[in-house]
């Protein structure tokens, strides 16, 4: 993480929901070129800070500030332009081809269709996406082709920030896997700021260069994954403890097997 500035930063930000608080004082800083992972059981709020973060609701209390501006005091649209978004299963148009999902934001910011047809291009290889993929709609591809659309088309407007909301959860452990390493090297060669909303810790600590834990609203740990791995923290030590059981078992089946 870099000793300058960071990309983001959180400070005390509170959001509540009726009598839930979904985010209670949240503070946290993200430097430019991480890659965070936020970890947390479901309903802990891992969501509502991600959304907070390119103004899809606004907090209660509190400020985010992004490469030095309030985000409170930007134009939302422009915002969300500048970062961008990566949705489980991809949530793409079903009714555009993969090319048009993926020149859909610069075509809103005015870039000439020569550009954005060339931009559709650069971004299909950059995903690895075949170029006879071009005119297919969502459904006609596989949920590993569609998450790679998704990536294509958030990185399309050229951000510095990609926010990434259970990206790989609904895919095969194969597919998964390898999407999880084929973006971490995407991420470390744009040189991008990449927060990633996540479930699962072994996919955290696999692809993260920091963890942040929540849990029922509140930021119980952030460190790296070596550090998280020793953490003292319960709620921590609970998340850790399914894979290492999963491990272990794991290990006795084999053992069992070589007999």
């Amino acid at each position: 993480m870099s000793a300058s500035a960071p990309a983001i930063s959180v400070q005390r930000v509170a959001r509540r929901f009726g009598r839930v608080t979904a985010v209670n004082d949240v503070s946290l800083d993200i430097g430019e070129g991480e890659f965070l992972a936020v970890v947390g059981a479901s309903g802990s709020g891992k969501t509502t800070l991600l959304r907070l973060m390119n103004r899809l609701i606004a907090p209660d209390t509190g400020r985010i500030v992004i490469h030095g501006e309030d985000i409170a005091a930007s134009d939302a649209v422009a915002l969300r332009r500048r970062i961008g978004m990566v949705f489980q299963s991809g949530a793409l148009f079903p009714h555009m081809s993969v090319a048009d999902n993926i020149g859909i934001t610069p075509r809103l910011t005015g870039e000439q269709r020569q550009e954005i047809a060339t931009r559709i291009d650069e971004m299909m290889a950059l995903v690895q996406l075949a170029p006879g993929l071009r005119a297919r709609r969502p459904h006609e591809l596989s949920g590993g082709q569609r998450q790679r659309v998704g990536v294509a088309r958030a990185l399309a407007a050229g951000p510095r920030i990609v926010l990434m909301d259970e990206p790989f959860g609904a895919l095969d452990p194969l597919t998964r896997d390898t999407l999880g390493e084929d973006y971490r090297a995407l991420h470390a060669r744009l040189g991008l700021v990449t927060v990633m909303v996540t479930h699962d810790i072994t996919e955290a600590l696999l692809l993260a260069d920091r963890i942040a834990v929540m849990h029922e609203g509140r930021l119980v740990a952030v460190a790296d994954p070596k550090r998280i791995s020793q953490s003292g923290e319960p709620f921590v030590r609970d998340l850790l403890r399914a894979p290492r059981r999963q491990a272990e078992r794991l290990a006795a089946l084999l053992t069992q097997g070589t007999r």
